[in-house]
Order: structure tokens, then C-alpha cells, then sequence
């Protein structure tokens, strides 16, 4: 006969050492009190909100899925896709920048980072949509361009959403390079790998865990802060439900509206956030161990 267990007993857990047992902790009168405090609250605010008629709810209904803020909501995503896009790559790069032993190289790199970060992102959307003020023309291979057909609302925008992203992203970035091991790196360096390899094989994997988190707050950050572009007559979502209630009046519903998308796409995004988080957390405990693999390998090898 199989040995039996009690009903309800965890084999694992009987085997651990009692010091590292999880402890059971007894809730307090306190504790279920604020319970309760807690979801008479949120009751009372959803009775509230929901029989206000003021808040115009059939309004809210009827302009959820209407075409017009649906367009908004696509040029919204877009928006926010390219600039997270372009902004990561360009971030990279002025991460090596940063990292950069090369003095000049990484002061550039520093002022950029300064500047776009010191300045807020709505005075740089407005200066990009009238930088044709400053160069009405430029000159490329002798060929000749106007600069004020060039820049339309959605390239401004996108222009100055990207390079301002660039700024907090190369932060990001060049702070997960600082959390790999000194030693990953002495140990790719007397290998004999170059500082491309060296930064694809040995720098990013282990920088990942720590990028990850802090550039999926961004994209959410980024996807709210599309908003700001509806200065420049930009029509998303912001802007599609101004339009809207410019002409029916009926502003608080709109809002609502907008403000429910930006709530739904922002849950969404965070999904795979998390999901993001947990793989590279279960990862992060085997990363000495991977690294080791990666390093000792012949240089050969690595490429395969």
C-alpha cells in the first residue's frame, strides 16, 4: 500500500524546513472592519455614478463605439506603437552612447537625455509642429524641401513623442546594463569578443529582467500621454470626442467615453506586461547560471 497523506495536506510543504514555512496570519476584527468600510464605499459610489443623470450613461452608450472615436482609438494605438518603436531603438543607441568609455560620445548622449527629460513633452510637441518658423527650407543632396509641408500634425507628433521617449528609455536601458555582473563582462572580454557580440549575447540577455517592467509602464505611460497631441489638431481619441461634444455640447459623456477606452486599452496592456514580468522573474534566478553557459563557451561556438 501507498503511503497516505491527510486530506488536505501539501507533501511539498510537509517536507520544507519549518523555519521557511509560509505563517499563517490571523485576520483582525481591524482588518474585516476595513473590509467593510471598503465595499460599503465602493457601493454607495457606484449607486451613485450610475443613477446620476447627469453622467448621461445612454449618451456614454450610444458614442462607445461610434466611428469617429473608433478612428481615434486606432490612430491612438498607432501613435503609440511607432513612437514606443522608434523611441526603443533610439534609446538603445543613446544607451551604448551613455555606457560609452569615449568621453565626448557619452556627454552627447548625456546632454540629449537632460534636455528631452527637463523639458515638458507638450512645449516639444508645439515646437516641432512650428519648427518650420526656424527652417522653412532645408537642403538635402542639393534637393530642396519645404519643411512646413514636410511637418503635418501626425509628424510632429510622432517626432516629438519618439525623441522625447528616446530620453526615459536610454535611462531605462542604460540602468539594466549597470545591473549585469562585472564579471559577465571581464569574462566576455578576455574571450575575445567584439563589443557587438559582447552586447548581444551576453549584456542584453541578462539586462532584460530589469528593462522589461520599466519599459512596460512606459508603454502604458506612452499610450495616455498620446493625448497631449490633440493640441495639434491631431484627431485621436482625446481629440475625436472634442470634436464631438464641440458640436452637441454634451462634454461630461464624452469624457467618459475617452476616459473608458483609455482605461479598457491600458488593462489590456497590462496583461502582457505581467505576463512579460513573470517570464523573465522565473528566468532571473537561472541567469547566473545561463550566463555562465554563454561565457565559457569557445567564441566559436557562441555564434551557432
Amino acid at each position: 500500500m501507498g503511503q497516505s497523506t491527510t486530506r488536505g495536506s501539501n507533501p511539498t510543504m510537509d517536507k520544507m524546513d519549518p523555519a521557511l514555512k509560509p505563517r499563517l496570519r490571523r485576520k483582525s476584527a481591524f482588518e474585516y472592519a476595513a473590509w467593510v468600510i471598503c465595499i460599503l464605499l465602493a457601493l454607495g459610489l457606484a449607486v451613485s455614478v450610475s443613477t446620476n443623470p447627469n453622467f448621461q450613461w445612454d449618451v456614454v452608450t450610444k458614442y462607445f463605439t461610434n466611428e469617429s472615436i473608433l478612428r481615434g482609438l486606432v490612430l491612438t494605438i498607432y501613435l503609440t506603437v511607432i513612437s514606443m518603436v522608434l523611441g526603443t531603438l533610439l534609446g538603445l543607441f543613446l544607451a551604448i552612447m551613455r555606457s560609452s568609455s569615449i568621453k565626448p560620445i557619452a556627454a552627447t548622449a548625456g546632454v540629449y537625455i537632460t534636455f528631452f527629460r527637463g523639458t515638458p513633452v507638450l512645449v516639444q510637441l508645439i515646437f516641432w509642429f512650428n519648427i518650420a518658423a526656424l527652417y522653412p527650407n532645408l537642403s538635402i543632396g542639393g534637393m530642396g524641401i519645404d519643411v512646413n509641408a514636410l511637418i503635418t500634425p501626425i509628424t510632429a507628433a510622432v517626432i516629438g513623442l519618439t525623441l522625447n521617449q528616446a530620453a526615459y528609455m536610454a535611462e531605462i536601458i542604460r540602468g539594466g546594463f549597470s545591473a549585469v555582473p562585472t564579471g559577465q563582462i571581464e569574462a566576455a572580454d578576455s574571450l575575445g569578443m567584439s563589443g557587438a557580440m559582447k552586447m548581444r549575447k551576453v549584456i542584453i540577455p541578462q539586462a532584460m529582467p530589469s528593462i522589461i517592467p520599466a519599459t512596460g509602464n512606459q508603454v502604458i505611460g506612452m499610450f495616455k500621454e498620446t493625448s497631449l497631441v490633440s493640441v495639434l489638431g491631431v484627431a485621436e481619441l482625446l481629440q475625436s470626442a472634442q470634436l464631438i461634444y464641440a458640436r452637441t455640447y454634451e462634454t461630461i459623456p464624452l469624457l467618459i467615453v475617452a476616459s473608458l477606452w483609455y482605461l479598457v486599452m491600458t488593462l489590456i496592456l497590462s496583461y502582457p506586461q505581467s505576463q512579460l514580468e513573470k517570464k523573465y522573474s522565473r528566468s532571473a534566478s537561472r541567469l547566473p547560471w545561463k550566463a555562465k553557459q554563454v561565457v565559457l563557451t569557445d567564441p566559436e561556438g557562441i555564434a551557432r
